[in-house]
């Protein structure tokens, strides 16, 4: 038994050895494998670290030049390099820009601004006519109140000579403000192009000269001085829809005056030296008139040169430009007190046109805009 007893144990030390070499064999083998799939691991890490790093620095670089450079605002020294370009001087105070017009009549070229197409459909219709086109064309005042958009295809040239005749003083107002509105808009819409084409030009780090030929006509046509770009921008802004309906209502009588049926002088604007109405009740002695257009929209575009140029709404302007700052949007019933010198009343017809303005509802327009006929042109509004 005892030689049996030895015999398997030499048989068992074998195997033992053997599962124990076995055992120590698998165990390196393993710890090699984990070794191999650690590195393995590493490098792929290692590998998509820097492939991310690759193509995400030229982003990193721009998000860290963009947030660590200080705030500088790109239009002043764009104005910057356009006062040296144009006047070769520093730039003036903005606290004495808008001072002076190099504009003696804002009336007399006008109609050089209405093109010859605008000029030739003179044609005076009627008011039933006007009436009818407005009812095919679906054009009445509540769906511009509700969709905020005008179609400034209605454009009428001249008001209809039985504006006295419509008694209903509601349908007559109705009337007026249909014929008015799409001018009005029209004209602020065209300002408010140049207005963003302005700062555009200012933003850019290079301009062509087609830019800078644009802006020598605009210098001219806002009658601005030195080239100040302050002044410009000050000047080249809208007239809110809601004023400029008020004045032109309180000016003409709702459409019944004889300056606006025989000169389309929406706006009773005097003139020295352009074509004019001399009114009934102006002494022998006196020179001026108002001022005659071939079209309504004519006197619009002048009504709005006025108010942007002459230095009597020095103040107004200046006002609007604080609201554009503020919140960018123009406050009729504010800015109306700064107009005390359009009239010899002052501050009564100021006061006057603010009645207009809540009675009316008037201010209910002062964001219609019109109705794009593309899609680019709708981009741009």
């Amino acid at each position: 038994m005892a030689k049996k007893k030895r015999i398997d144990s030499i048989f068992v030390k074998p195997n033992s050895i053997k599962l124990k070499k076995f055992k120590d064999e698998y165990k390196n083998k393993k710890v090699y494998h984990n070794k191999d799939l650690n590195s393995l691991s590493k490098f792929s890490l290692a590998s998509t670290i820097i492939i991310l790093i690759f193509f995400g620095l030229p982003v990193i670089t721009n998000f860290l030049s963009e947030s660590l450079k200080p705030n500088i605002e790109v239009s002043n020294i764009s104005k910057k390099n356009f006062d040296l370009t144009f006047n070769n001087k520093k730039i003036v105070n903005d606290e004495n820009a808008d001072e002076e017009s190099n504009i003696e009549n804002v009336y007399d070229d006008i109609d050089v601004f209405i093109s010859e197409e605008d000029n030739s459909n003179t044609i005076r219709f009627s008011a039933s006519t006007i009436e009818q086109l407005f009812e095919d064309t679906k054009y009445n005042l509540k769906s511009v109140k509700e969709t905020k958009l005008v179609n400034i295809g209605n454009s009428i040239d001249h008001l209809p000579n039985e504006m006295k005749k419509i008694e209903n003083i509601k349908k007559r107002k109705n009337l007026f403000i249909q014929i008015v509105l799409p001018l009005i808009i029209e004209e602020n819409t065209k300002i408010r192009l140049d207005r963003k084409k302005l700062f555009a030009i200012l933003n850019k780090n290079n301009n062509s000269k087609t830019d800078k030929d644009w802006l020598i006509k605009k210098f001219k046509q806002y009658g601005v001085k030195k080239n100040d770009f302050s002044t410009l921008k000050i000047r080249m802004d809208e007239i809110p829809v809601s004023l400029a309906i008020a004045q032109a209502a309180k000016e003409t009588g709702w459409g019944t005056s004889r300056f606006a049926q025989e000169g389309n002088a929406l706006f009773g604007q005097w003139t020295w030296s352009g074509d004019g109405i001399k009114p009934a009740g102006a002494d022998s002695d006196s020179t001026h008139k108002v001022a005659k257009f071939k079209v309504l929209k004519a006197s619009v575009k002048a009504y709005q040169r006025n108010l942007n140029t002459h230095s009597g709404y020095k103040d107004f302007r200046r006002e609007r430009a604080i609201q554009r700052d503020n919140d960018g949007k123009l406050n009729s019933l504010e800015l109306v007190k700064f107009l005390d010198k359009y009239a010899e009343t002052g501050a009564e017809y100021t006061k006057i046109l603010k009645q207009i303005i809540q009675q009316n509802s008037l201010t209910e327009y002062d964001d219609v805009k019109i109705l794009p006929t593309t899609k680019k042109l709708k981009n741009l509004i």
